[in-house]
């Protein structure tokens, strides 16, 4: 028998091997990179997912110390766009972020980029997505300055999304904003004002802030074009010319850009709940792929524009390969990040004077990180040391396999010791 580190929960009832991204690569993967021309982070991710948990990556083998089963685990590829290696990778950073909470109320809010700048991000992912953080950043941080609004400094934790639930293109960016700010001088805490006829806490208004937004992410990005940043190819290769760029972006300036607050999210636990679904996601899971058989993909999607209806798509697989691969962000690309007063290098010192501020007693002490035994026992009941033939006896790794070089194609997904 063998295995990779268990997933941290099993679909329910599943009876046997469901079909998973790995499965698509590897049956069509090799083809796929002889007829396209693919970004080194692309064919780093394909590859890596197709490997991991198999023995191109290596392993060990673990005996049981009681009745002397053996069990092959392969190792995981690691790969941030694998969708069997981030369930843990999600709870140690969520765990990290629960330190970090203040009692208050946090707002999400979602900036989004009109899908005409789809093309030019194709082709210019690191610039279109670090316009995005930056602008939205700014934006957020020049209301929340303003004192007609609160007039200090807030926190705010930014996700890239590049996704919606077909795979097409939809470039996004989820924020849990702070309920408040930390005034200039550091001597209170602002708490937001409150809506008069709703008689809750709301942030900033969206329209104004949408309006903003896009004209800040508009200049960024012809200052850019101005520097020669920018680069164009296939279908955009006729905005080259200054002319023609310029129209193009007045076009996108006469269009209503999307900022979405929705209400306060209820308390800490609700926020650490929201960090947990929007973290560390991937383009799709190997949850929602139903089947794949004669080069077709069939995956569960919502339908957004329908109610979030419940609907099955089918692709060909070389199209179900290509969606995929447009949301492989840049290699070294920050897809988190923290702003204001949850800023990495500041954050510390000025979360210690917001809890001062707020009544709030000091932070706990950082506790040592989890173990992946320990992280998997506390979250699923699982000892993964446990002999799972005997349940007595403990695994002891016996022997350490390096990679092997296997042939392109198909894999199995365990190669029985």
């Amino acid at each position: 028998m063998c295995q990779g580190p268990p997933p941290l929960a099993a679909p329910a009832g599943a009876s046997q091997r469901r079909v998973e991204l790995a499965d698509i690569f590897r049956a069509h993967g090799e083809h796929y990179r002889h007829t396209h021309a693919l970004a080194r982070p692309q064919s780093r991710a394909m590859r890596a997912i197709e490997n991991c948990r198999t023995a191109a990556l290596g392993g060990h083998r673990k005996v049981c110390e009681a009745c002397g089963a053996s069990q092959i685990l392969y190792n995981s590829c690691r790969n941030r766009h694998c969708p069997k290696c981030q369930g843990l990778a999600k709870e140690r950073w969520v765990e990290a972020r629960r330190a970090e909470l203040l009692p208050i109320d946090y707002f999400h809010v979602v900036f989004t980029l009109p899908h005409d700048l789809n093309p030019l991000a194709q082709g210019n992912p690191r610039l279109i997505y670090e316009l995005l953080f930056q602008t939205a950043a700014s934006t957020l941080a020049s209301f929340a300055r303003d004192p007609k609004h609160l007039g200090g400094e807030l926190g705010a934790t930014a996700m890239l999304h590049t996704w919606s639930q077909n795979l097409s293109q939809h470039i996004h960016l989820h924020v849990v904003v702070t309920g408040g700010c930390l005034s200039a001088d550091r001597s209170r805490w602002i708490h937001p004002k409150r809506a008069l006829r709703a008689k809750r806490s709301f942030l900033f208004p969206v329209k104004a802030l949408s309006i903003v937004f896009k004209r800040r992410y508009l200049d960024a990005l012809r200052l850019a074009f101005s520097a020669g940043e920018v680069h164009f190819s296939a279908s955009t290769a006729p905005l080259e010319r200054t002319d023609a760029f310029s129209r193009w972006l007045a076009r996108l300036r006469h269009q209503s850009w999307v900022v979405y607050c929705k209400a306060p999210l209820a308390g800490p636990g609700q926020v650490l709940d929201y960090l947990a679904r929007y973290t560390h996601r991937v383009a799709i899971s190997n949850e929602r792929i139903l089947a794949f058989d004669n080069g077709l993909v069939r995956f569960r999607w919502k339908d957004r524009a329908h109610g979030n209806a419940s609907k099955v798509m089918t692709l060909e697989a070389e199209e179900f390969i290509r969606r995929f691969l447009l949301h492989v962000v840049p290699d070294g690309f920050v897809r988190i990040r923290h702003f204001g007063i949850l800023a990495n290098r500041t954050r510390r010192e000025k979360l210690r004077r917001c809890r001062e501020l707020l009544g709030q007693s000091p932070a706990p002490p950082q506790r040592s990180p989890e173990s992946v035994r320990d992280m998997v026992l506390r979250l699923n009941g699982i000892d993964i040391d446990l002999c799972p033939v005997c349940y007595r006896g403990r695994l002891r790794t016996v022997e350490i396999i390096p990679p092997a070089r296997l042939p392109p194609g198909p894999l199995p997904a365990c190669i029985p010791s």
